[in-house]
């Protein structure tokens, strides 16, 4: 069941129970919020244990009450006449004792990429989990990128609807009516919203914005975001997060990182690992320092050697040349131990795990070739957008063979259902498959669209299809006057009928699609998931539309003595062409048209949304509204210029 429907028939759900049970009770409220509490433990237990954040303890960050003080709030608001969270190294017990002791327990956290900023959040919400008290709202974690104030334009409508989602029990009827709506009106879920930016600009200042206006005195609220989209969107709307605390990190010592690598090993570990944590601590490997200063470089060290057992030798190597080369040589290993450490989950959805088993050359194959088009991308080097994939292949093949097989159908079609000599059906079907090719010689540039039936402030658009309907009408009366001339007064009336019909039929079509293609802009689009899904559902309006005015078309064709299969073969095919070629936004046809060739030379997979679905649940991904990105710049930089085996199919 798509996530869609699941909502719609747990929203129905609710209204049908709503109408006869009354609101629940304060204890039908104490044991849903003990119901959620052991729901989202048992789904973040298993990812703690996959992420190792908590094994052998969380790791050693420090973590400060940012500098900038135009990105937090007026001291005395966030706490109490001290500094929320002070430049010392913390235990994350520390950090939950200092996130209660906020006055309104807010906390925006910031950092770089690979600053370890969900990292934090999740093991924060875990340890909220693990030592809260009976009136304390319950932590869950939900991703910004999932919010869309068109559907839903208050914060509570979404913190519902997607515990409504992510968690049915809570809809059971044994717990009473509209109890995830009942939970976030009473302030009674902690939202733990990361990915803030992973929405584009306009939505991130949106976001805020609506944030400071649906809370509360009493509402809870921890935040992820990068610094400067953060900066960016503060001051875009002029203001901060209310009375939250905002925190960065600072560079781990390079004691603190052998001591976290040294708890990662068994406690008899190889004579190298001795001596690698032994130059760390010494400064003797001044690569190795830096690179284990920040969460994001120490990951690499401990998932490349520690997870796998490898033999660390290199380190020391390495250790003593450049960072540059050993975080290189780290990003090697990256993609095969993230491909091998988390393996695809099952149903529902989990965050951080991918949907489909792909193997790690095919991984580090299919990203290798995306970053090196970046390379050579004359638009954004970092955006990786799914309707750019058609402009990675020549256009000219695909659309040849597509005309072809047009064609195909076409000579097929007048052979048999009509009478035309071979030359004729020939010529036809070869000027058939040349118009097919001049005119969507333009899909494969086009940028995506999505349908929108809303009228208001659309006048220009009713006014085209006005006077389209009115040229219609004139082209029935025309029909109308030279067959009576011809014909007699009866014929010309049918002619009238037929003409008429046709036109009224095939321009209310054209109009309503007309009205209703928009383009999805970057400032729009909320994922790139919901962009695909949005053209699609676009192509599937007109497809709709070509079958009506098709069947139109073959009515007035049989009406008009011609063969029942004949009419309706000819009707068809002459409505859906005549509907697929009209619009300015074809990005998900010229998606599905360029992805099987680039399958068959092995530079993408068949299912090439899906792996790029899987690459953000990965981690190695990132979306940034309708646009994917390398979550970090350095893999992109590495993938685009090391040597890759030649793809294969």
């Amino acid at each position: 069941m798509s996530d869609g429907l699941l909502r719609w028939v747990v929203s129905l759900s609710r209204r049908k129970r709503g109408a006869v049970a009354s609101a629940p009770t304060s204890a039908d409220v104490a044991t849903a919020k003990d119901i959620l509490t052991g729901l989202v433990t048992e789904k973040w237990r298993e990812e703690t244990a996959l992420r190792s954040l908590g094994d052998p303890g969380p790791m050693p960050v420090p973590w400060q009450s940012t500098e900038r003080r135009e990105l937090a709030d007026h001291p005395e608001i966030i706490a109490k006449g001290t500094v929320a969270f002070p430049d010392s190294d913390v235990h994350i017990a520390d950090m939950t004792r200092n996130f209660r002791a906020l006055r309104r327990r807010r906390l925006v956290i910031l950092g770089g990429p690979g600053a370890g900023k969900t990292t934090l959040a999740v093991q924060l919400a875990f340890e909220l989990l693990n030592t809260r008290r009976p009136k304390e709202p319950v932590p869950v974690l939900v991703s910004a990128a999932r919010w869309d104030d068109r559907v839903h334009p208050r914060l509570q409508d979404w913190l519902a609807d997607s515990l409504a989602t992510d968690y049915p029990a809570l809809c059971a009827a044994s717990l009473g009516p509209d109890v995830p709506e009942t939970l976030v009106a009473r302030g009674e879920v902690l939202p733990v919203i990361h990915g803030l930016d992973e929405l584009p600009g306009a939505a991130r200042a949106d976001m805020l914005t609506e944030l400071n206006r649906s809370m509360c005195e009493a509402d809870q609220l921890i935040l992820t975001c990068r610094t400067e989209q953060f900066a960016e969107s503060v001051e875009k709307i002029g203001d901060v997060l209310t009375a939250a605390a905002v925190i960065e990190p600072r560079p781990m010592s390079a004691a603190a990182a052998a001591d976290y690598l040294r708890m990662c090993l068994p406690p008899v570990s190889r004579p190298a690992w001795l001596q690698v944590l032994a130059a760390l601590r010494a400064g003797d490997a001044p690569a190795l320092s830096e690179v284990a200063s920040t969460s994001m470089g120490l990951w690499l060290v401990r998932a490349s050697y520690i997870t796998p057992q490898a033999d660390p030798t290199p380190l020391l190597k390495l250790g003593c040349g450049s960072a540059a080369e050993l975080h290189d040589h780290l990003c090697d290993q990256l993609i095969p131990a993230l491909v091998s450490t988390r393996r695809p989950a099952g149903n529902p959805p989990q965050p951080f795990r991918p949907q489909h088993t792909w193997t790690p050359e095919q991984v580090g194959r299919w990203l290798t070739y995306l970053s090196r088009q970046l390379a050579h991308s004359e638009e954004d080097p970092r955006d990786v957008a799914w309707w750019h994939l058609a402009r990675h292949m020549p256009s000219l093949p695909i659309r040849a063979a597509l005309a072809v097989a047009i064609g195909v159908v076409v000579w097929a079609t007048l052979s048999l259902a009509t009478e035309l000599v071979p030359l004729q059906r020939t010529i036809i079907s070869v000027l058939t498959a040349l118009v097919v090719m001049i005119l969507i010689g333009s899909w494969f540039t086009e940028s995506p669209g999505h349908a929108d039936f809303r009228l208001r402030g659309r006048l220009a658009e009713l006014r085209l299809a006005f006077r389209a309907v009115v040229v219609g009408a004139i082209g029935a009366v025309i029909s109308f006057v030279v067959t009576t001339h011809l014909q007699g007064m009866a014929a010309g009336l049918i002619a009238m009928t037929q003409v008429g019909l046709l036109s009224a039929i095939a321009y209310a079509v054209h109009g309503v699609i007309g009205l209703a293609e928009c383009p999805t802009t970057a400032t729009t689009a909320r994922s790139p998931r919901s962009t695909w899904q949005a053209d699609r559902n676009l192509t599937a309006i007109r497809i709709a539309g070509g079958l009506v005015v098709g069947f139109t078309m073959g009515g007035i064709f049989l009406y008009s003595k011609t063969g029942l299969i004949t009419a309706i073969v000819a009707g068809l095919l002459l409505g859906l062409l005549s509907e697929l070629m009209v619009g300015r936004h074809h990005a998900w046809l010229a998606y599905e048209l360029t992805i099987p060739r680039l399958a068959t030379k092995g530079r993408l997979p068949l299912r090439a949304m899906d792996f790029l679905d899987d690459a953000h649940s990965l981690g190695l991904l990132r979306t940034e509204g309708p646009f994917y990105q390398f979550r970090h710049i350095e893999l992109q930089e590495h993938l685009a210029r090391r040597r890759h085996p030649t793809p294969t199919a």
